[in-house]
């Protein structure tokens, strides 16, 4: 099989097209004729060295794919050879063969094609646990989304809007009308206004139900303020220290440093209980290690059926321009997901 190797920590460059072993599905597993892989942030990070999580170099990254399964392992029965399947992977996305759980593996609709489907796995699941499943998020409630115009940012947006809620979203100008296309009721031009004093502008200082940060540290103190009491915080990300496409130490040693500052110091728990406010964080891959999928898929892929899901996809790769696709990314000129083609 083709695949794309992270071949030592770098920038885009390290990133090169090679040919490895075929994978063979075990028990339990489905292998996929890939048509297209996603590309997220925690790439990004493993190819500069600054993801903890990542598997030792040189590697196949990649956390979900779209394809034809061309082979199920013992035990599979509701997967066939020639299905149209989206999965997601714990790491080998990168590549024209790729192996996942059978549970993680939903059926596409015919309408939608692989590029889009792509999409779903990694951006949809974390919109669903943080906003849905963390953030409780109703009809009626209001929901700040940070980065409203990426990947999870587009997917949080489509769910609220599904759920009834009233939406808030930062984004760059450029991206405003994009956000409102899916149903943004208020873009926020993070650069132009603080994002917190616009919120509470726009709230007539009430705030908001539920707040997605996966930008931070910095943000999330600011975020936290904005909550309405009942209001719930979710962390899931620090996108602020990845600010190119290459290694900086800095920026990461930084953000780490205001971490235990960001939004809950120990000393602040009798004031946490007096605002009425809650904290969590999510880490996908630490849930998938945990629980996996179980509470996720489900769901989505009723969704996905209804016709409910509506993936946008930014800009789409060949692997042999793998490095442009996470320049693409890192710079932020993303509206929707980035993936690449075999």
């Amino acid at each position: 099989m083709r695949a794309v190797v992270i071949t030592r920590n770098g920038g885009p460059e390290v990133l090169r097209v090679e040919e490895r072993p075929d994978p063979h599905p075990g028990p339990g597993e489905v292998r996929i004729e890939v048509r297209a892989a996603g590309v997220n942030f925690a790439d990004l990070m493993a190819r500069a060295g600054t993801y903890p999580d990542a598997p030792p170099l040189p590697a196949v990254v990649g956390y979900e794919v779209a394809g034809v399964v061309d082979a199920v392992g013992d035990g599979v029965e509701e997967i066939s050879p020639g299905d149209r399947v989206l999965a997601a992977t714990r790491f080998g996305g990168y590549a024209s063969l790729a192996v996942a759980p059978a549970d993680a593996v939903v059926p596409i609709p015919e309408s939608m094609g692989f590029e889009q489907a792509a999409a779903i796995p990694v951006n949809y699941a974390t919109a669903y646990a943080a906003a849905i499943l963390m953030g409780g998020l109703r009809e009626g409630d209001r929901i700040l989304i940070h980065a409203a115009a990426g990947g999870v940012g587009i997917a949080a947006i489509q769910l609220a809007r599904h759920v009834g809620a009233e939406i808030f979203g930062t984004a760059s100008a450029g991206k405003h009308d994009a956000i409102r296309a899916q149903g943004c009721h208020h873009p926020i031009d993070y650069h132009r206004v603080d994002f917190a004093e616009e919120v509470m502008r726009l709230t007539g200082g009430e705030g908001v139900d539920v707040v997605l940060d996966a930008v931070g540290p910095t943000s999330f103190r600011r975020s936290y303020r904005v909550l309405r009491p009942g209001g719930r915080l979710v962390m899931f990300g620090l996108a602020e220290t990845q600010t190119g496409p290459g290694r900086d130490l800095g920026a990461l040693a930084k953000g780490l440093a205001r971490m235990p500052l960001a939004t809950m110091p120990w000393w602040k728990s009798l004031a946490m209980m007096n605002e009425n406010k809650g904290v969590f964080g999510l880490n996908m891959l630490k849930w998938w290690d945990r629980e996996g999928l179980g509470r996720l898929l489900p769901p989505l892929r009723e969704l996905l059926a209804e016709g409910k899901l509506e993936p946008v996809v930014a800009a789409a790769f060949p692997f042999e321009r793998a490095g442009d696709a996470h320049r693409y990314l890192a710079e932020r000129r993303n509206i929707g997901k980035v993936v690449l083609t075999p």
